[in-house]
């Protein structure tokens, strides 16, 4: 290991099963849905009082509008009332209990955390930083969510978290979205879809259209068409697609942090958002914009994606493009680098690459930067977040995998100007899993998806063998000494 001092803060983020989120439970069978109802319909409106009084008494106080996810969840399958009279409140609140679950979203694992400063520094005092912390909670079925946390770093680096809502919430989803035509150009060109079909759609739509503009398009091309090609129906698969994976999502700014869940939404995120990396982003002008590459995951295949935010009430999930992005572990520079936006990569799920971009969006030519090295990391590297801007140059925080798939954390320095050339790097692993820490749902594991500096401070959040997570300091000048005292650059 390396003679570098850590300071291991006495937090500890573990997974809570009693954070639970209530969501829609609907058989995917019309006959089933239609017979449960029926069993409530049988029911006389007292009876239905009884019932409806048992699932308050059980469920109220795990839930802070219980009420009004009920009602939604009715409103998903009232087109199959079989009831002709009107249907009371009560008995619509009972009906959405039945189409309605509890989901534990971090019953198996809270890990893989990256931490950025809160948008609001308001009323912080001299010397400190409030910050904002992202965490991937992991539930039944393996399905992962983002969570938030909260705290402070005082004056000192000392870490204070701030208390956790005993409820979660889910976003409103946008009913009518906004797209950018280039990106949607840009996707179906990637993957040979940008033909005479899919043009047909796009081309009467604006530079910005809305999900409801092109829901009007995509209609008339299909009554048009004759006759309904292979193709055709492909393209336009490929672009409903492209608008179910690109959405937009509000929490009231008034939730707590820890209570906002960016949950799976789209079809390709049915088994999990995974391991978001948050970069606040200044760009030239001053203005403020947070980042997080995250990887969707429908049980199948992986899809990189981009979520932007400027106050974490309101995201927005847009579809990265590029022939490059592929694999997992993007990470964006807080900056742009030479007048373009940069991105860490690891394309080929091997080695380290940089990419550079006149667009957050669209990614290609990677430039190789970094192989494995030591034996620590002779299996695959990758980053462990953002790269963090220091006077002597870009600190980008590694994983890496070796013998027995054992994850350690080292460290590399990149030139400024030049981020593809490598001053130096640790040849021993600033941190690696040891006593306790091997120990969790994947043993051997030491993980992060995001640092940053306070004061002289490196302040690194990682997780523990994917199961909790827990926070250290590091000698900010001791790392960079150690990363420009002649080490080998490659």
């Amino acid at each position: 290991m390396n003679s570098i001092r850590l300071r291991r803060h006495a937090i500890s983020i573990v997974p809570q099963s009693r954070r639970v989120l209530l969501r829609p439970f609907i058989p995917a069978e019309m006959s089933r849905i239609r017979t449960m109802m029926e069993r409530v319909f049988v029911r006389s409106e007292e009876s239905v009082g009884e019932e409806l009084a048992k699932v308050w008494q059980d469920f109220e106080f795990r839930h802070r509008n219980l009420g009004a996810v009920l009602l939604e969840n009715y409103e998903r399958v009232q087109k199959q009332v079989p009831w002709a009279a009107p249907v009371s409140d009560q008995r619509k609140l009972l009906l959405g209990a039945l189409f309605s679950g509890e989901y534990a979203l971090e019953s198996a694992a809270i890990f893989n955390p990256s931490i950025v400063a809160h948008p609001d520094q308001r009323g912080v005092a001299p010397g400190a930083v409030r910050f904002v912390m992202s965490l991937r909670a992991t539930g039944e079925g393996h399905i992962s969510s983002i969570e938030f946390r909260t705290g402070t770093i005082d004056a000192g680096g000392n870490i204070s978290m701030d208390s956790v809502s005993p409820y979660v919430s889910a976003a409103e989803i946008v009913a009518n979205p906004s797209f950018q035509k280039r990106q949607f150009q840009m996707k179906l060109l990637e993957l040979g879809l940008l033909q005479e079909d899919a043009q047909a759609v796009l081309a009467p739509l604006g530079d910005i259209f809305s999900l409801a503009e092109l829901t009007q398009i995509m209609a008339q091309v299909r009554q048009k068409t004759e006759p309904k090609t292979h193709d055709f129906r492909r393209a336009l698969d490929c672009i409903q697609w492209l608008a179910d994976s690109n959405y937009e999502q509000h929490f009231p700014e008034t939730l707590a942090f820890s209570e906002r869940i960016v949950f799976p939404f789209s079809p390709n995120e049915t088994n999990g958002i995974e391991d978001a990396r948050f970069v606040r982003f200044r760009e030239d002008d001053g203005s403020v914009m947070y980042y997080a590459t995250y990887t969707a995951y429908n049980g199948r295949s992986i899809l990189p994606q981009l979520i932007e935010t400027l106050d974490f009430a309101k995201f927005r999930i847009l579809t990265l493009s590029g022939a490059r992005v592929q694999n997992k572990g993007m990470a964006l520079f807080p900056r742009r680098v030479g007048g373009r936006y940069a991105m860490l990569s690891r394309f080929d799920d091997e080695n380290l690459f940089l990419m550079y971009s006149q667009s957050p969006y669209e990614w290609t030519d990677p430039q190789l930067i970094l192989r494995p090295s030591a034996m620590w990391e002779s299996v695959k590297i990758g980053n462990c977040g953002s790269p963090i801007e220091t006077d002597a140059g870009w600190l980008v925080l590694t994983h890496g995998v070796g013998p027995m798939r054992k994850y350690c954390i080292g460290a590399v320095l990149l030139d400024r100007e030049d981020p593809t050339q490598v001053i130096g790097r640790l040849h021993e692993p600033l941190l690696a899993p040891e006593g306790a820490d091997r120990e969790g749902y994947v043993p051997n594991v030491v993980y992060s998806c995001g640092s940053m500096v306070h004061g002289r401070e490196l302040i690194l959040p990682f997780a523990v063998s994917d199961l909790a997570s827990t926070i250290i300091s590091v000698s900010l000048d001791e790392l960079l000494a150690k990363l420009t005292c002649g080490a080998s650059a490659r």
